[in-house]
């Protein structure tokens, strides 16, 4: 009998310890740093419309032959409010290129919220059912890629790009694609 009550108590005391174990090791991980197939692949073919002129079309061919970034936002992102001033600002700053997915967006809200906020983009691809995010394997937005001349990807940043993310993410890994890019006096 007693040894049973010895096993009944120490069974929630087990369990316990099993999950602040699990929690522990889950601390230690970054929710920024999401795997991704895409990694070291070009980024998937598309044919999606320029989101200021839907008559005009981009594919993959007309992606930067040089790094770039692929920013994937939408207006309905509340976290690509807090970055969208940082990208412009970025974009004023630097001459990596900036490149807008707009992911599943109404592209008249889209077009407002650039017109209002600023436009970072050299140029911003609508992709209005989601279908290049999906091939990107986009969990949301606000999502980073660096990408580059030959349109092969070599990073994914999930999450805000601020001051902090821009010098110590974006920064270190534009520069080691090229360095021209990143070791230019930014203008303020």
């Amino acid at each position: 009998m007693a040894n049973k009550k010895i096993l009944i108590t120490s069974i929630p005391i087990v369990i316990f310890t099993a999950l602040v174990v699990v929690f522990w090791f889950s601390l230690g991980s970054d929710p920024t740093e999401l795997p991704s197939q895409r990694i070291g692949k070009q980024v998937p073919e598309f044919n999606l419309s320029n989101l200021h002129n839907p008559e005009e079309a981009f594919t993959h061919q007309d992606l930067p032959k040089k790094p770039f970034l692929l920013n994937v936002w939408a207006t309905w992102c509340v976290s690509c409010h807090v970055e969208h001033p940082y990208l412009v600002k970025f974009a004023n700053q630097y001459p990596i290129p900036i490149i807008g997915l707009n992911y599943k967006d109404v592209r008249v809200d889209a077009l407002e919220y650039l017109n209002k906020g600023g436009d970072p983009y050299l140029f911003s691809i609508a992709d209005e059912d989601g279908t290049l995010g999906i091939d990107l394997g986009v969990y949301g937005a606000p999502e980073t890629f660096i990408v580059d001349g030959d349109g092969v990807i070599h990073h994914r940043y999930v999450g805000v790009i601020d001051e902090r993310v821009w010098n110590t993410v974006i920064l270190p890994k534009v520069k080691e694609l090229d360095p021209s890019l990143v070791d230019v006096e930014a203008t303020q």
